[in-house]
């Protein structure tokens, strides 16, 4: 018969866990505990049944995560038309830097781009 209750080093060795993360859940009440003067004990089945109530928590999670990335997924179409329509407006406007003005790019030469002559 294993041990009843865990010690903080039991419980950290049993979950897999720093002491430090241990120590953290006691503090924020989130973890069952038992706290004799300074000493902190956990009950095992108590430990079990509040890493399940956790594990319940995740799956839903998941599913709720899988909604989501499906309605990204459609979403995908419009978000490559907007990409498209944002580069073709960056592409027929410019910033021109003498006059502090935006004016029309209608697809100036090298040559003019060269010279500055913008």
């Amino acid at each position: 018969m294993g041990k009843e209750y865990l010690t903080i080093d039991d419980l950290a060795q049993y979950l897999n866990m720093r002491r430090s993360t241990v120590y953290s859940w006691v503090e924020n009440k989130q973890i069952p505990f038992f706290r004799f003067g300074r000493l902190l004990r956990f009950r095992r089945e108590e430990i079990d049944a509040w890493t399940e109530s956790h594990r319940e928590k995740t799956i839903d999670l998941n599913r709720k995560a899988k909604e989501i990335f499906k309605g990204v997924k459609r979403s995908r179409v419009d978000i490559d038309v907007l990409v498209k329509k944002t580069i073709e407006e960056v592409k027929n406007s410019r910033y021109n830097l003498h006059h502090g003005k935006r004016t029309e790019f209608k697809g100036l030469g090298r040559k003019e781009v060269e010279d500055g002559t913008l």
